[in-house]
């Protein structure tokens, strides 16, 4: 009980704090979301009142040739009510059941909400990483150009075979390739980002993501959350249906207002009178432990889901931590490249100026320190997208 509690106030939680990106998507998106949770609420209120039976409300008009001298008219007016007070458990069961399986469908709701965010933000960084890309191609394309102005040079003075010169033209044609690939790409991850807002991919800041504590990816895990809700679902589930087939205590209780049929009338016989009583049941069926076993392996089941589940988050954790130490190592080498090809390219320009390297040779150099600079950037970009798949599945991380 103490567990289920701790886990709705979470969830309240959740619900009390918007999630800071959330507007990125579409105003259809979030009504739909929106839609979602309403639904789930008037749902979730039906199943927790479900025990209560509706009072029944009856009125009749009847109309009788019996008599030969005229028609006898007869009304009547009843409530009436056959309302289950006693189900061995089963009433409380059943609304610590609807409650349990409100709060693991709000949580299966918000984390869609939160996949679809975190989608739309991964789009955004994979935009800019594509923008970043295609600026190192046109720095490599440069490079290219140049590269084939020097070997052209060097096959018209005889120094090179022809091969050299057709190598460079080749590789500066995929390169081409390569740029006209991203504008290809950058046009679908566009397409795929306005299905989801209808914002201005341009005019969003990208949040600053760091990596959070393993105890926070776990704590505030939804899908956690979900699978432990579930759980209390299908224990709560298992508890109601051994209940349905132990005693049941109902009252019934009528009233009625009826007009005396002539037929029938006799002095004592009042128009307006009550009817009540109580009925005592159990059911005796068949398939009676069938399904108090179907029952209880769901629970069990979704109990050994939640052990799954737990160590998936610790593996999807350990991986991505992993992955940001291998980027970031990409990162080092990348700084470790730009200081050398600065000294390169400072070398190159002394050079150039004394006359033994070329106004080409410079230009290149500094290509290739602004191709190492942007690397970094895009380095950078790929532990965001890292990054964000753990912060899809926690609440209000963004």
């Amino acid at each position: 009980m103490k567990r289920l509690l701790v886990l709705c106030s979470l969830l309240f939680a959740f619900a009390v704090h918007a999630d800071e990106l959330s507007d990125i998507l579409s105003d259809n998106k979030n009504i739909l979301f929106d839609y979602e949770f309403r639904s789930n609420t008037a749902q979730s209120d039906m199943l927790e009142n479900s025990w209560i039976n509706p009072v029944t409300l009856q009125y009749s008009r009847s109309y009788s040739k019996q008599f030969s001298d005229r028609t006898v008219k007869t009304g009547s007016f009843s409530v009436g009510i056959d309302q289950p007070i006693f189900r061995s458990g089963g009433i409380y069961f059943a609304i610590k059941y609807a409650q349990a399986q409100r709060g693991a469908n709000e949580a299966e709701i918000r984390l869609k909400k939160r996949e679809m965010i975190g989608s739309a933000v991964k789009l955004l960084f994979e935009m800019r990483k594509l923008e970043l890309e295609q600026k190192k191609l046109s720095l490599l394309i440069k490079n290219d150009k140049l590269d084939i102005r020097q070997k052209r040079e060097s096959y018209n003075a005889g120094l090179i075979d022809s091969s050299f010169l057709d190598q460079a033209i080749l590789k500066a044609n995929q390169d081409e390739t390569k740029k006209l690939e991203t504008e290809i790409s950058l046009m679908k991850l566009k397409q795929s980002f306005a299905l989801l807002s209808d914002k201005d991919p341009q005019g969003l800041k990208l949040p600053k993501l760091k990596l959070i504590s393993a105890q926070r990816y776990k704590g505030g895990n939804l899908e956690l959350v979900r699978d432990r809700l579930r759980a209390k679902e299908k224990a709560y589930n298992a508890k109601m249906t051994w209940a349905k087939y132990l005693p049941s205590v109902s009252l019934q209780g009528r009233y009625t207002n009826a007009d005396l049929n002539p037929l029938f009338a006799r002095p004592g016989l009042e128009e307006q009178y009550w009817t009540y009583g109580f009925t005592i049941s159990m059911p005796l069926n068949i398939n009676m432990f069938s399904d108090i076993e179907a029952s209880k392996v769901a629970r069990l089941k979704a109990q050994t889901e939640i052990i799954e589940r737990k160590h998936t988050i610790d593996e999807e954790y350990k991986l991505i931590k992993n992955k940001l130490k291998i980027i970031e190592k990409k990162i080092k080498l990348a700084r470790k490249d730009e200081k050398l090809y600065a000294r390169l390219y400072r070398t190159t320009k002394n050079l150039a100026r004394a006359g033994e390297k070329t106004s080409l040779d410079t230009a290149m150099m500094h290509n290739s320190l602004q191709v190492r600079k942007l690397d970094q950037k895009i380095y950078e970009l790929d532990k965001q997208i890292e990054l964000i798949g753990l912060y899809t599945k926690v609440a209000n991380a963004i």
